[in-house]
């Protein structure tokens, strides 16, 4: 309740801070009645109305009538309506009367007279709108005169509530107003006082006040739960409008000392909202109450100017220094958190009043980034790996003689010259797009003369409108297309090897179906169909019996979202039970072809949903001890299990590649994946193994490693052989929690550093909608990111979008250590690299 009291206060101050600020369509004007008999009798029970007496001509009046006008907008937001009463010249009632015509004006509430100015002390709007809202929240503003006044009604607050004294050097001020206004707001909240007592403002303050200029402060009386407990007070150091005490109640609401327990850069607090900053005190287990006081003094202190929070080492973990004790977060848009280590609480003060000294580390920082800038430009290569790469290679000519130019004259007759026209759409001004352009090079040349394959090209930047209508919007895109089918967009890595791969075995129809049992044979032996003949992928054979029909219809949609990535065939003819006996399974069943068919294995299908046969087939296919590797990581990271996996410096040895098989094939239920990385082929790996340790370690190393399910890294004893008895007798220490882990990743999420980009809107946004090619349809997308979907190579725009799979940033836990000299967290910069992407 509290909450959404505070909501609803934020709001109906904006609202009247707008309503005060900006002009309005048919704003309220003055009202004006022809007699006070007429007035009277329209007065209604709890409306009020400001209403003043004039004779029919009164030019003297017209100064006033102005002023008196212009705050009739002002006061319709608090309910109050301005009247102009005409007095007849006949009429020498007490309104009318020459005593109080023109020189008086008189506030209502219904018929009852509240309260009566002297024309003189409504002499513009802020005086008119401070006078009768001072006069309508007579019992919500005390108005006091001496020192005793005010601390008695302290006395009374005391336990219960807090309270707002406001000094105005003289009443009708805009001050006056400013203070009036958010009484009416705030005052069921807060008591308010005011005075224009310059002796009992002195009186309040240990300083000597300017007594010219007007001041509120908020007197924090609910936390006074003993009579002599003082309430403390904290001044408003801006100058008193409503948007200013607005503020400042809201910061005066906020908690003084917030606990945080996840990542400080996702933080937002009211503090930061209001553009100040936010003071982390970094705490741990053992220190908690002392931290916890630490903050708390801390928060008195730069109450109003900073918020502060305690966060927590053992609930989040922090890639910073171990020393670190303090972190400061700025408003700023892009500005990381400093992270420090500071001596004393006097310096956390100054790092917030010293706005100096924040510059400075700010300046500190920009210095490192240049002499880190100018380090790169020695090196005389681009950041970008890709831009490097073609800048590098940029005299060298492509073979493009191969590759059919694709234009929007040409497009649609060439598709139908070949039985299936490959296409990619790219932009010739585009690094990734001029990268990918080689790779294709080289697959022209190695498919040269493939019956039934044309490889062609679209340059976007030339023919928008045609790549518009095919619905390409981020480059490089391939597709593939067949007369008469939906087109296939590749979804896998960019290299030459894959994209061969996926244009071959899209020749062939997926699932394919065989007619007879020496076909199915051929097939598992790699010899049927003869065009994939050369190709040496796994072989998967669906077998199927008549009464088998939903398995396979279900295992033929399967094979439609996997084309281009598996090689799969299906039989189902009346000796398909031999087949599969013959494997010692029974229909439905997949046969499983390693190796040029020299092992089959025979996997009965239990579960005939399209979506189980696909993630089945997958996890089939996938290698029992694999060796890791950019393009085949992911494929691996989808699992969600843990990697115990074994680092190497080249290939493993015979000994360690037995022991660590037997493993892997030890278990039916495996609950990890049993793998291994080869540094001089995937050297990411090195970068990989400093995010664990700071440094390389002694290779091999063998690493126990739970991405999914906090981040821990455990370390194989380097004084143990790797043997298939040791590293299980190691696992089952390390799931009784008898190990302890070497390092803890970052829960931070590692994603692109940019975002997709949509180059066609950019370069033709106008451009007219456009029907799609006879063949395809509007629902296919290209691939998600600029620079391929790493995701394994084996998802298609027909298939639903696999789980991205996350890397997460490494970073041991630091521990909170007082009484150190200062210096800057150093922080790892985490750089820009497009092969990130």
């Amino acid at each position: 309740m509290p909450a959404q009291k505070d909501r609803w206060v934020s709001s109906l101050v904006f609202l009247l801070f707008c309503a005060s600020s900006i002009p309005k369509c048919g704003s309220a004007s003055l009202q004006q009645e022809p007699s006070p008999q007429h007035y009277f009798s329209s007065l209604e029970t709890g409306k009020t109305s400001l209403a003043f007496f004039t004779p029919s001509v009164s030019p003297g009046a017209q100064p006033f009538l102005e002023q008196i006008e212009s705050s009739a907008e002002a006061l319709q937001d608090y309910g109050v309506s301005v009247v102009k009463v005409n007095c007849p010249k006949e009429d020498a009632s007490r309104y009318c009367g020459k005593e109080n015509a023109l020189r008086k004006a008189f506030l209502f509430r219904g018929n009852r007279l509240i309260r009566e100015f002297p024309t003189d002390a409504l002499f513009d709007v802020n005086s008119i709108v401070a006078n009768v809202l001072f006069a309508l929240l007579f019992n919500e503003v005390k108005y006091v005169e001496t020192l005793a006044d005010l601390e008695n009604i302290e006395n009374v607050l005391k336990g219960k509530s807090n309270m707002v004294f406001a000094y105005v050097p003289a009443t009708g001020t805009a001050e006056h107003r400013a203070v009036m206004e958010a009484a009416f707001v705030y005052g069921t909240i807060h008591q308010f006082v005011l005075t224009t007592e310059a002796a009992l403002l002195k009186a309040t303050s240990h300083d000597d006040p300017d007594v010219s200029s007007a001041w509120l402060l908020f007197c924090h009386c609910q936390q006074a739960t003993e009579p002599a407990q003082p309430c403390r007070r904290t001044a408003l150091a801006q100058p008193l409008t409503l948007l200013n005490i607005h503020r400042h109640l809201k910061l005066m609401g906020a908690p003084l000392v917030t606990e945080v327990a996840e990542d400080p850069e996702k933080i937002s607090t009211v503090h930061l909202q209001l553009g100040l900053p936010l003071v982390f005190i970094l705490s741990q287990k053992e220190t908690y109450e002392a931290d916890r006081r630490t903050a708390e003094f801390v928060a008195w202190q730069l109450l109003g100017k900073a918020g502060v929070a305690l966060l927590s080492r053992d609930l989040v973990e922090l890639n910073v220094l171990q020393r670190s004790n303090v972190a400061l977060k700025t408003p700023d848009e892009g500005m990381p958190i400093q992270y420090l280590v500071l001596e004393d609480t006097d310096e956390v003060i100054t790092l917030v009043e010293d706005k100096n000294k924040v510059k400075q580390i700010q300046e500190d920082e920009q210095e490192e980034e240049d002499e880190d800038e100018k380090e790169n430009n020695n090196q005389d290569i681009q950041d970008d790996q890709v831009v490097e790469a073609v800048s590098r290679d940029k005299k060298r000519e492509l073979p493009l003689e191969q590759i059919l130019v694709l234009t929007e004259e040409n497009f649609h007759s060439s598709l139908s010259e070949a039985a299936r026209t490959v296409v990619l759409f790219y932009a010739s001004w585009e690094a990734v797009s001029l990268a990918v352009l080689r790779s294709y090079c080289e697959v022209a040349a190695q498919l040269k003369g493939t019956p039934g394959v044309l490889l062609s090209r679209v340059n976007c930047w030339d023919w928008p409108g045609l790549c518009s209508q095919e619905n390409v919007t981020q480059f490089p895109t391939i597709r593939i297309y067949k007369e008469g089918q939906q087109s296939v967009t590749y979804g896998g890595m960019w290299g030459t090897e894959e994209l061969s791969s996926f244009i071959l075995l899209s020749q062939v129809s997926c699932p394919l179906k065989l007619a007879t049992m020496d076909e199915a044979e051929g097939y598992l032996r790699g010899e049927f169909p003869p065009e994939l003949s050369s190709h040496h992928h796994t072989s998967l054979l669906g077998v199927f019996s008549s009464a088998t029909s939903k398995a396979r219809e279900a295992f033929e949609e399967a094979g439609n979202i996997l084309s281009g990535h598996v090689r799969m065939g299906m039989y189902f003819e009346d000796d398909a039970l031999a087949l599969s006996q013959k494997y010692s399974v029974a229909p439905p069943a997949l046969l499983l072809a390693r190796g040029g068919g020299r092992s089959v294995e025979g996997i009965t299908l239990s579960k005939h949903s399209v979506q189980d046969m696909v993630q089945m087939i997958r996890y089939e296919l996938l290698d029992i001890f694999p060796e890791i590797t950019v393009p085949n990581l992911p494929q691996y990271l989808q699992l969600g299990k843990p990697f115990l996996i074994l680092f190497s410096a080249g290939d493993i040895s015979q000994v360690e590649s037995k022991e660590m098989l037997k493993l892997a094939k030890g278990r039916t239920q495996q609950s990890f994946v049993a793998c291994w990385l080869n540094l001089k082929k995937t050297p990411v790996g090195y970068g990989i193994l400093r995010t664990y340790f700071s440094t390389t370690p002694p290779l091999p190393v063998l690493l126990w490693v739970n991405l999914h399910a906090g981040g821990q890294v455990f370390k194989f004893p380097s004084e143990q052989s790797i043997s298939e008895m040791n590293i299980l007798s190691w696992l089952e220490k390390l799931q009784a929690g008898l190990e302890i882990p070497s390092s803890t990743l970052s829960e931070e999420d590692w994603k692109p550093p940019l975002p997709a980009y949509d180059f066609l809107q950019m370069m033709e946004p106008a451009l007219p909608e456009l029907s799609p090619h006879p063949g395809d349809t509007p629902a296919q997308h290209p691939p998600r990111s600029p620079g391929g979907d790493t995701a394994g190579g084996d998802s298609a725009t027909r298939e639903e979008p696999s789980r991205e799979s996350t890397a997460e940033e490494g970073g041991a836990p630091g521990r909170g250590l007082r009484g150190t000299a200062p210096r800057l967290a150093a922080r790892d910069k985490q750089g820009r690299r497009h092969s990130e992407l």
